[in-house]
């Protein structure tokens, strides 16, 4: 047990001590230190290092390659009340019809005249400029604004829609400034970044942030892959260069998330190298090749890796082959799960979509297919992206959705059959007439008009093929039959989870 009285003691001793200490200590100054007190206090501080490190150096080093962008062109005019839509049997149809008729002048068919602001970067000394496509977008004329001032007409050179990237050319004579497209691939969640634009037309605005999240879809394309900053982006800020803290441009700003239309921190940028390649075909071709495969896929859910005896959700899901496509040549079929590519492994749709999306036309790929539980290896000559969007390949991201039970009602594809429910004659498998209420198949999205034309990974072309199938699956303890459903020409796989006994 501790002497509680010394430890009393002891306390009173050290406390006398420490406060003697301090009287003495306050009355011990010198003569500089009582001339330092009649200084404000601001000029008595010494620079202190607060917050984030600064980014003056930097900026001082690469704003100048950053340009503005003007534009000025016409878009239709758009009344504030539009006219009123009536029924033909009106005495006023006529009458109103005419404004509609594409030579007519009225208020909802004349043009009128528009101006917009954007950023831009030179990515050469001899003054070609990156910016987005949608800046440019219905430009009559565009002009570039430099650093210091100066205001010179721009041609564009190319662009890109699907990736919202435009290529921009100066003739004046001079040398500018530039930087070059970085590594965006080494970029770090939790990393520094600055942007430089500019917002709202102000111009040389600097703003700084991190890096949110990486590989983000927002829907805005088919190659979508943004980076999320939360540095201040507004409007006007769009194809302006996203830095590191190395100076190296890792992205260009391009769109934003709000509910007000101005900044609340969510920003994305377009990866610097996915720009490499769009910017340099531009250039070279003032148009962007890409590769395509021809095959329509969706992700491979819980239920489906099941069904296919995969141990993990991995890969993607043939859900249709184009014809004469380089898939059909190399002898992909529907049901095949594709997971990688050149040895690049695959997660979702989009990661196949952007790497073929990357290979010239003419190039071979290496497929690594799993085909009904057994590993294939392909090889594909990647042919160049139509240019009709009814052959591109599609993506679906319809997700597998949890069930609890089964049950539907099927018939053969008649004349009868086909008339009723819309079918095309060269739709081949078994027609879903009816679904009871609250099944799998229900809940799994199958609809009546839906024909199944594969279970399992095998084709089917009577309701007794299908009842087959599924009885086989059960008997195997599948928890799940993997069906491939067609409706208007669109097929995607859904899986359908057994009832429970």
């Amino acid at each position: 047990m501790k002497n509680t009285q010394s430890l009393k003691h002891w306390k009173k001793t050290v406390i006398a001590s420490a406060f003697a200490a301090l009287v003495i200590g306050s009355y011990s100054f010198n003569s500089s230190e009582a001339t330092a007190m009649d200084q404000p206090l601001n000029q008595q501080v010494d620079s202190i290092a607060l917050g984030p490190p600064s980014f003056s150096a930097l900026v001082k080093q690469v704003k100048p390659a950053v340009v503005n962008i003007a534009i000025t062109g016409k878009v239709p005019n758009r009344a504030n009340i539009p006219f009123p839509e009536v029924s033909p049997n009106s005495p006023f149809y006529e009458f109103f019809r005419q404004f509609q008729q594409p030579g007519f002048s009225g208020p909802n068919n004349r043009q009128r005249d528009f101006q917009a602001v954007g950023s831009g970067f030179f990515i050469s000394s001899d003054g070609y400029v990156v910016t987005n496509n949608h800046v440019i977008e219905n430009a009559d004329n565009i002009f570039v604004i430099t650093q210091d001032g100066k205001k010179i007409k721009a041609t564009l050179k190319g662009k890109d829609p699907k990736t919202d990237l435009a290529l921009l050319k100066v003739e004046s004579g001079d040398v500018f400034p530039y930087v070059e497209l970085g590594n965006s691939e080494k970029t770090e969640v939790g990393e520094w970044v600055i942007a430089v634009g500019n917002p709202f037309g102000l111009g040389g605005t600097v703003t700084a942030g991190i890096v949110s999240a990486r590989g983000r879809d927002i829907q805005a394309g088919p190659y979508d892959d943004y980076i999320q900053v939360d540095a201040p982006i507004n409007r006007g800020n769009s194809g302006g260069p996203l830095f590191d803290n190395k100076g190296q441009v890792i992205g260009i700003n391009t769109a934003i998330y709000s509910p007000t239309g101005g900044n609340v921190g969510i920003a994305f940028a377009i990866p610097a190298n996915l720009a490499k390649g769009v910017v340099s075909q531009l250039k070279e071709k003032g148009n962007v090749e890409r590769g395509w495969l021809g095959v329509q896929i969706q992700s491979v859910g819980k239920l489906a890796a099941q069904s296919l005896g995969l141990d993990k959700e991995q890969g993607v899901l043939v859900s249709d082959v184009i014809a004469n496509s380089p898939a059909e040549k190399a002898g992909v079929q529907v049901g095949d799960v594709i997971l990688s590519i050149d040895g690049k492994s695959l997660k979702k749709p989009k990661d196949l979509s952007k790497l073929v999306a990357q290979t010239r036309s003419g190039n071979t790929s290496t497929l690594d297919i799993m085909r009904k539980g057994k590993m294939r290896t392909f090889n594909v000559t990647i042919s160049q992206l139509p240019s009709s969007e009814a052959q591109l390949a599609k993506v679906s991201t319809q997700q597998e959705k949890n069930t609890d039970k089964l049950g539907v009602y099927l018939s053969d594809l008649t004349p009868q059959t086909r008339e009723y429910f819309g079918i095309e004659r060269n739709t081949r498998g078994v027609v879903v007439t009816d679904i009871e209420p609250n099944s799998p198949a229900a809940k799994a999205g199958i609809r009546a008009g839906d024909v199944i034309s594969m279970v399992d990974q095998e084709r089917v072309n009577s309701p007794s093929n299908v009842i087959d199938k599924v009885k086989q699956a059960a008997k195997e303890d599948k928890p799940s039959v993997l069906v491939l459903i067609e409706k208007r020409g669109q097929k995607r796989f859904v899986s359908v989870e057994f009832a429970p006994a």
